[in-house]
């Protein structure tokens, strides 16, 4: 009796035992592992407008449309011996016996750079005259849609084909032969006024194009300009937006008639514009000055 009372008291307590032990989880397979995330890639502002320009058929529609648009409209400025699309402050001679003459920026208006702003994205890098000097001896930029037809009908019915550029003077050859590769007319060096070109009783302010215009006032009535900056029209005196509303504001009546604007979301005046035209600021910070004047209503 003893005994069997003894096993029984330890069978017991061993079930005793066990039932008060935690349970064990059951062994699971192993879970998979999450994906590694990927490295951080730094924002580039340029990205969108740089696709768009290269891809978008709106992009080449909208110069198709701009060009053929002034096309119709030449031959009635020609007749028409009191039109001129200077602003006043650039017509320093009368019309009087003067040749006509279209007026065209070259980057963005004539040439298409936007390779360069996609090796810019690649790179990570900023604009620096070094590399667009070098991308300018390539000689390889398009004609951007239109502008061949364009201008080669203005030589055809003789009206001067001028090329005022911010490009510096030095690369003056380089880009007449870009010019010619792509089929635009060029008379000769004196159809290329780039930054730097010497205009006698005229005080060069910045890269501003007054005493350029002035010199070509000098010799042609001009009939229209083109541009992808209101620079390109005329002399913006404040860079920021009050200014540049300021300058615009007596010739509205003009766009479309005289003065053709083309888009450019990728550089620009209007980018400094943002962030007090002060180049020297951190990227992070003009970036931020971007950011903050965006508008949320």
């Amino acid at each position: 009796m003893s005994l069997r009372l003894s096993t029984t008291l330890l069978v017991f307590i061993l079930l005793g035992g066990c039932a008060a032990s935690p349970p064990r989880p059951p062994v699971a397979a192993t879970a998979p592992q999450p994906a590694a995330a990927p490295a951080s890639v730094a924002a580039n502002d340029d990205l969108n407008a740089v696709a768009w320009s290269q891809t978008a058929i709106e992009h080449d529609l909208i110069f198709m449309q701009t060009y053929r648009d002034a096309q119709s409209r030449l031959l009635a400025a020609l007749r028409d011996r009191h039109w001129d699309a200077l602003p006043g402050n650039d017509r320093v001679a009368p019309l009087r016996g003067l040749k006509p003459a279209v007026v065209l920026d070259i980057d963005e208006t004539v040439l298409d750079n936007s390779p360069y702003q996609a090796r810019l994205i690649r790179s990570g890098g900023e604009f620096n005259e070094a590399d667009w000097a070098a991308w300018c001896k390539e000689e390889t930029a398009r004609a951007l849609p239109g502008v061949v037809q364009f201008t080669q009908f203005a030589a055809r019915h003789g009206i001067a084909v001028i090329y005022v550029s911010n490009r510096a003077k030095d690369l003056d050859q380089v880009t007449l032969a870009n010019l010619r590769k792509v089929g635009l007319p060029v008379s000769g060096p004196q159809a290329f006024l780039g930054l730097g070109t010497f205009v006698e009783g005229c005080e060069q302010i910045g890269s501003e194009k007054g005493c350029r215009r002035q010199r070509i006032s000098r010799q042609y009535r001009v009939l229209m300009q083109f541009g992808d900056q209101i620079g390109d029209f005329v002399t913006v005196l404040a860079n920021n937006a009050e200014g540049r509303r300021r300058a615009m504001a007596p010739y509205l009546d003009w766009i479309g008639t005289r003065w053709f604007v083309l888009p450019n979301a990728t550089y620009g005046a209007w980018e400094p514009a943002l962030f007090n035209n002060d180049w020297t600021a951190p990227l992070e910070k003009r970036r931020q000055q971007k950011i903050d004047a965006l508008r949320y209503k």
